[in-house]
Formats: C-alpha cells, structure tokens, sequence
C-alpha cells in the first residue's frame, strides 16, 4: 500500500527536503495512491469549523474512488472523533476510516501489546478516562500511588504544568512508564491561540529521565493502526525526523481546498504543496 498523507505546514518546509515536489493542485498527484490519510487541525479545520471549501473538496477525492481516512493525534476514542468532525459538517460517509491516536493505544491495550493493567490518567475533561477505558480490562486509578503506569491523553484547558508537578514526581520516584497518547507539542485553537498540549508532560518526565512512550503521529503505533483498518500491512513509517517509508507526505501551505484548486499561472503564485520523494 502506497500511502499520500497530507499535513499543514509552512511554506518554509521547501528548503529542507532534498528534491522536494512543488505542486499547486493534489489532484495532479492523488491517483498515483492507494489511499490518502489526512491530517485534522490545520488541514480539514480550525479547531471550530472547517475551512471554506474544504468539505467540497474531500467530494471531489471521494468522485475518483480515492480511499480517505483522517489521522490525528487525540487521546480519545476515533468514535468520539468521528462525532466532533460530524458536529462540524463533516459526513462520516466521506471517509472510509478514523483513527486517533487514543484508538490506536486502546488497541494496543487491548491486544496486550500494552502490559500494564492500573492507569492514572491525565486527562482533558472529567471523565475523558472512563470513557476511554471502556470495554478494556484496566483499572482506572485515583492516583498515580496505586497505578502501574501514567497515561497522559489529554490537558485541562488552562492548566499550568506546576499542577502536575507532584505526579511528575512520583513517576520518576515510582519508575512509572508514561505513556502519551496524543504526542503534540502545540494545541492550536481558532483565532491563532494555542493551549499547552499534553506531551509537554510526557516531554519533562523525558527530559528527567523517566521511561516515556510517544503514541501517536510521527510514530510508527498509530500509522500501523491506520494501515491495518484500511486492509493495508503496513510495510513502512514515518518517524520523527520527518524521513518518510511508503507513506509520502503533502505539506500544505494552508487548508486543503487551497491544494485542491488550480490557478491560471504556476509562475503568479507561490507553491501551495510540497512533496518530499519516496525515500528507498
């Protein structure tokens, strides 16, 4: 399976892959792929509302048969997901797979690819862990004095790291693996803010030298589960620093409609995608 992924990012990204593909339309390059996983913020929406055109645009993929499927990094259930989305206007019937990164680990948990049963979560709403928990045989732990193992899957809003500080402690002091299921370091939100994101946490317990386990994009855990839901064996991934196996990666500059549209001159505007060659 030979997979496109698109991802948001700045227009600098040219100048740092050798032999980068300049492209103004994705459409010049989609059917050349087995499926096309779609990143969420940045790509499909703002955090609030989808980006003009964009759900205009996914038709169009959907008209020449192309499988879709979204890819992002959050610690709950892809069920949960699909209804955020959905809320939003996006119909479920324009992809053929969602998948998060808190599916991808409740996966693993439940294979027993994951080897701890007692978890302190981290989450971002009340109630985010026992929902996530659902259908595993785990314990849900008041605190991290009991657990085996610390999950960090999402952060309050507004919540400042000194509140955690105490379980961050007691994770190097009780040689606690913490486990980060949603591995962004930003959590942008509409109108150009961005929260404190929950690997921060898992980032300082890293940084202290404690046993830490990123799921979620860039790594391997989470396009393996996206690969599989497809029917695909993934043969290949992307790791950190950004060198891409099977999978290429679109870099947008800007939202998903604008890589959809062609304009009368490649030479009036600047590229509005870059496409990294397949690494061998």
């Amino acid at each position: 399976m030979l997979t496109l992924q698109v991802l948001s990012g700045p227009e600098t990204l040219k100048t740092e892959f050798l032999m980068t593909r300049a492209i103004e339309c994705i459409l010049d390059v989609a059917k050349g792929y087995d499926a096309i996983i779609l990143d969420q913020w940045g790509v499909l929406h703002n955090g609030s509302e989808p980006y003009p055109g964009t759900i205009t645009a996914l038709e169009t993929l959907r008209g020449f048969g192309t499988r879709l499927a979204v890819l992002s990094n959050s610690g709950r259930r892809a069920s949960e997901n699909k209804a955020r989305i959905a809320a939003m206007g996006f119909s479920c019937d324009l992809f053929d797979e969602v998948m998060t990164s808190g599916e991808a680990f409740w996966l693993d948990v439940k294979s027993g690819r994951v080897p701890e049963k007692c978890f302190f979560f981290v989450e971002g709403v009340p109630g985010d862990a026992a929902s996530w928990a659902c259908g595993l045989d785990i314990t849900v732990c008041e605190t991290p004095e009991v657990a085996e193992a610390i999950l960090v899957m999402g952060f309050p809003e507004n919540a400042a790291i000194a509140a955690w500080q105490d379980v961050l402690n007691y994770a190097i002091k009780g040689n606690l693996t913490l486990y980060c299921s949603n591995p962004d370091r930003a959590s942008p939100r509409a109108g150009r803010c961005n929260m404190l994101a929950p690997a921060i946490l898992a980032q300082i317990h890293q940084e202290n030298g404690g046993k830490t386990v990123f799921h979620g994009k860039p790594y391997q855990h989470v396009f393996a589960a996206v690969e599989s839901s497809l029917g695909g064996t993934l043969l290949g991934h992307m790791v950190p620093d950004g060198t891409v196996y099977l999978y290429k990666a679109v870099f947008c500059v800007g939202s998903l409609r604008r890589v959809m549209s062609r304009t009368s001159s490649l030479n009036s505007v600047p590229p509005r995608a870059y496409l990294p060659p397949l690494t061998e």
